[in-house]
């Protein structure tokens, strides 16, 4: 039986598939954004102080119970986890309670704003790296 180490893709489902890098990734950019450390994660998910970092070193994998607990401690379903298109789940839910209320005009204010926020930040990066080059 090959050792669970030496699998370098996760099948979600529906054939889609995630590199074992990216999962690590993921992993270390939501734990980041959380501002929580990798030792200060493992104590609160109940392991011992090197359980995430010996995930994020590749050294181990968690299980399917493992990652269930990990996406709960994120505040995330499985699906968000494994959509790394969105790069902070848990404040784009607060996001969207807090757009609930309102109005379409305002929605649709917020919408604009947010494109143009996007635009502008693109620019911007566009431009630091002409100047750059």
């Amino acid at each position: 039986m090959k050792n669970s180490n030496t699998y370098s893709k996760i099948i979600v489902g529906d054939g889609i598939m995630m590199e074992r890098e990216d999962f690590i990734d993921r992993l270390v950019k939501l734990r980041m954004n959380k501002g929580v450390s990798a030792r200060d994660m493992s104590l609160s998910l109940g392991q011992n102080p090197g359980y995430i970092n010996n995930i994020e070193s590749g050294k181990n994998f968690p299980t399917m119970q493992g990652f269930f607990y990990i996406c709960e401690y994120f505040q995330i379903t499985p699906k968000e986890f494994f959509d790394t298109e969105t790069t902070d789940p848990p404040k784009l839910q607060e996001l969207s309670e807090v757009a609930k209320d309102l109005s379409y005009e305002q929605l649709d204010m917020l919408i604009k704003f947010i494109k143009s926020f996007k635009r502008t930040t693109a620019d911007n990066v566009r431009r630091k790296h002409e100047k750059k080059v």
